[in-house]
């Protein structure tokens, strides 16, 4: 059975934060929780020590979520880590199963997941690739601490996804149509969510260049498990259509 760490990264999320750990906080699929406080200034620390059983770590000054990110890692103890992050709205205890599943069971060695209102492309495409909410082995990233460390603020997930195709690890996308995360512009006003969501795009290319992030997309592509994620596409559309044949006088179907 998978021994998973999950590592949430915070930086001045309030009571958002607080949703998030009665999700995770003595979760039966999770080895431990990990709590980054990336230099918050809202009380954070203080809302934390009402959660004992979570592992804290702290700094005094903001360095970004990919910063963040290798400092969970690095003292993570699990075989797999799980990334959450901390401005999830809808997040519950059945997400965190659905999320870890497909690591338990076999069916992927990553999981990534498709939250309610990620962009258009990327519900219609099947894939995230900038989805912070993640399942990856430890071992993919345990010894690339210091290359994150390195990294620009916003590259983390960019910088894992090519570590997942250069593995080439089957992943399974679960989708969560009742989770969203809350857009930056809600947090901090339209001017300085704009300029966050942009820089959020300028650090990913730095990471990779244009036409490299469309071949990462076109190659995690590739290793999705198709036949799984057209079964949970299905799924509601099947409802749909039996409710419609039960409207329709045609009775259930067989």
């Amino acid at each position: 059975m998978a021994e998973i760490s999950c590592i949430v990264c915070a930086y001045n999320e309030g009571e958002r934060l607080r949703d998030i750990l009665s999700a995770v906080d003595g979760h039966p699929a999770l080895k431990e929780v990990i709590v980054v406080d990336d230099g918050s200034t809202d009380g954070t620390d203080a809302l934390l020590r009402d959660y004992p059983g979570v592992r804290t770590i702290s700094y005094g000054r903001n360095r970004g979520k990919t910063y963040a990110m290798s400092q969970g890692v690095a003292a993570a103890t699990g075989d797999h880590l799980m990334f959450l992050d901390a401005d999830l709205a809808g997040l519950g205890r059945p997400q965190i199963d659905s999320l870890a599943a497909p690591i338990e069971t076999g069916r992927a060695k990553v999981s990534i997941s498709l939250r309610r209102n990620s962009l258009r492309l990327y519900r219609a495409i099947g894939l995230d690739f900038v989805s912070g909410e993640r399942v990856i082995p430890a071992w993919l990233i345990a010894d690339q601490v210091a290359t994150m460390e390195a990294l620009p603020r916003w590259g983390g997930e960019a910088f894992i996804n090519q570590r997942i195709i250069e593995a080439g690890l089957r992943i399974e996308v679960v989708d969560w149509p009742g989770v969203s995360n809350i857009r930056k512009y809600r947090k901090t006003g339209l001017l300085q969510g704009v300029w966050a969501e942009c820089s959020m795009v300028r650090d990913a290319l730095r990471v990779l260049s244009p036409v490299g992030l469309v071949r990462q997309n076109l190659q995690l592509l590739r290793l999705v498990n198709r036949r799984r994620r057209v079964a949970q596409l299905r799924w509601p559309l099947d409802r749909r259509e039996a409710a419609s044949a039960r409207r329709a006088g045609a009775g259930p179907f067989e």
